[in-house]
């Protein structure tokens, strides 16, 4: 498929026109960040790894009725979905306590929360994705109470969801992100999931070990993040057992090829 025109570029992934109305094409890129992009990486064949993976999951939410904006993947690193207007909030969906959250509270890490906790924050790059309510939500019209009760219930879906997947192949889904979208009919609009669902956004911890398998081995230089995006993808029937990263990264498989 053609290069179409750049609409977005972000820290994770590259938006490009869709080849009709109403789609995008995205590009997962192999930039690491963490801390508000202070710290700044790249992990070789991370955006193969999180387009396999993001797609598995969408398909696997579309299933069971979870409404997203996923049409198809389209190669190694591109997948081809609906353009929707961004709700410029991140919603925060925790089941143990860990990072800003542990050090927020002095909640030790690892502690299983009493509850699921979901919190907000304000998409901005520039102000650090600082934390909202509901009342900042409702104040400022970033969405409508009618929209946020939509976000929070398709939130704790998921979550049940994710739970139980992670749970069958040995992950414990400590916490993750969503960013969620309006698509509009006519002058109805319809919240539906965006964004991407990885190990990028997700801390994911072995149930046995407490290895973690996120981009936690990023942020905090623990190394092995290849191989741990790759054990996910694993676990999950994505990649065969003793796969070679090699065939996730594009570049190196047309080298290998003499092209």
């Amino acid at each position: 498929m053609a290069r179409r025109r750049q609409i977005y570029e972000g820290k994770a992934k590259i938006l490009y026109e869709g080849p009709e109305p109403g789609t995008l094409i995205q590009y997962f890129k192999d930039d690491a960040t963490a801390f508000n992009a202070q710290k700044k990486g790249t992990i070789n064949g991370k955006g193969v790894l999180n387009n396999r993976i993001s797609e598995h999951i969408f398909n696997l939410l579309g299933m069971i009725g979870i409404p997203t904006h996923f049409i198809r993947r389209l190669n190694m690193r591109e997948q081809l979905i609906r353009q929707v207007e961004i709700v410029p909030i991140e919603v925060m969906v925790r089941n143990v306590a860990a990072g800003s959250l542990s050090k927020r509270l002095g909640i030790e890490e690892g502690t299983q929360l009493p509850r699921t906790i979901i919190e907000y924050a304000y998409k901005s790059d520039e102000l650090g994705d600082p934390m909202i309510t509901d009342e900042h939500i409702a104040a400022f019209g970033w969405a409508s109470q009618e929209e946020m009760h939509d976000i929070a219930d398709l939130a704790i879906r998921i979550n049940d969801f994710l739970c139980g997947l992670f749970a069958g192949i040995g992950i414990r889904l400590v916490d993750f992100k969503l960013e969620f979208g309006r698509i509009w009919d006519n002058d109805y609009g319809r919240i539906i999931l965006a964004d991407e669902i990885s190990p990028d956004c997700c801390r994911l911890w072995d149930i046995e070990t407490n290895e973690k398998l996120d981009k936690d081995r990023f942020r905090r230089d623990l190394g092995g993040e290849v191989e741990a995006y790759q054990e996910v993808a694993r676990r999950l029937g994505l990649l065969p057992e003793g796969g070679d990263t090699a065939v996730l990264d594009l570049d190196q498989a047309r080298r290998d090829r003499g092209k």
